[in-house]
Parts: structure tokens; C-alpha cells; sequence
């Protein structure tokens, strides 16, 4: 919770990849505040009532994935606005001429999106929720400390070059500095 607020403001692609964590520790947890209490909560050394403030978060959370059906799979819906922000503000800047930099970027991307949904058989997401779960499956894989290949390390270098930047002209627009006339 105070982790989140904080990358919310600081860097949208770390947000997102961080509540998309939180929501598979829910998962691994069954969806038991209790248990969410033993092993997240209580590890933190953080005052009693932050540790409240933590557990009615987990708690709002656990409320979400139920209402929202998602105690098994998928994402809650406001981690879904996230990513369709992050899409719509994605075809913004491929539009607009004076965002060539990062137009080349996409497009430098695109083989390894490509690739990657070749290689999944997905080819419901888009092309950056294709890169978020390039870079959430990399983060599982450095936690189970599997071996990465050099191609997908190589893959994954771009995709997280193309998602910094894309994460850069976020925080510029929801600071109104982005879209700005010269």
C-alpha cells in the first residue's frame, strides 16, 4: 500500500508490475487476510497503525478479486485502467510527429512483441500488455532463479527500454507537461 502509492506517482510501469505481484500473493495466499497478516504483513517493521492501515488494504483488495472474479487468474479491473491509460496514451504519442523517438522505439520492440506472441499463442493483448507480460514473467523467473537466455535477456532489454520510456512520458502527461506547444 505505501509501496504502491509511492511507485503510482514515481513510475506507472513499476506500479504496475508491483500490483500485478500483490494480486498473485493474495492468490498464493488464498485470499486469507489471515494468512496475508502472517506472511507479508507482520514481516514489516511499521507501526500498529500502519499495520491496520496495511490489512484494510489487503482486505479492500481481497474484497476487489471476489467481486471481480479474479481469485484465480486475470488482473482487477483498476489495474486494468492502468493499462488501458498506458495503451491510450501508447497511440497518442504514435500519432503525433513530434514523438519520433519515440515511434522508433515501438518499432524497434515490435520484433520481440511479435515473437513473444508467436511463441505464448496469445494474440488477445496488445502490444503493451504483451511487454508487461514479458516483464512480469522476467521477474518470476529471476524469483525462482531460473536461467534466462541471452536472447531473452536481449528481448527483454529493449522491452524494458520501450516501457521506461513509454512509464517517462506518463508521468510528464499526468503532469500536463507532455502534450505542451513548443
Amino acid at each position: 500500500m505505501i509501496i504502491a502509492s509511492q511507485k503510482r506517482k514515481e513510475n506507472i510501469a513499476e506500479y504496475l508490475l508491483y500490483m500485478w505481484q500483490i494480486e498473485d500473493i493474495i492468490r498464493a495466499n488464498n485470499l486469507d487476510i489471515d494468512r496475508i497478516k502472517t506472511n507479508v504483513i507482520d514481516r514489516y517493521d511499521i507501526s500498529p497503525s500502519q499495520k491496520k492501515e496495511m490489512t484494510e488494504w489487503y482486505e479492500s483488495l481481497i474484497d476487489m478479486m471476489r467481486r471481480e472474479n479474479v481469485e484465480k487468474n486475470g488482473h482487477l479491473q483498476l489495474n486494468k485502467n492502468v493499462m488501458i491509460q498506458l495503451v491510450e496514451l501508447h497511440q497518442a504519442l504514435l500519432k503525433d510527429p513530434r514523438f519520433a523517438d519515440y515511434t522508433a522505439e515501438f518499432y524497434k520492440t515490435l520484433p520481440f512483441i511479435v515473437e513473444l506472441r508467436s511463441k505464448s499463442g496469445d494474440n488477445k493483448s496488445g502490444e503493451i500488455e504483451t511487454c508487461f507480460n514479458a516483464l512480469y514473467g522476467m521477474l518470476m523467473l529471476r524469483l525462482e532463479s531460473r536461467e534466462i537466455t541471452p536472447d531473452t535477456q536481449k528481448a527483454i532489454q529493449q522491452i524494458s527500454r520501450f516501457i521506461a520510456l513509454l512509464a517517462h512520458n506518463f508521468k510528464l502527461d499526468s503532469e500536463d507537461k507532455l502534450f505542451k506547444e513548443d
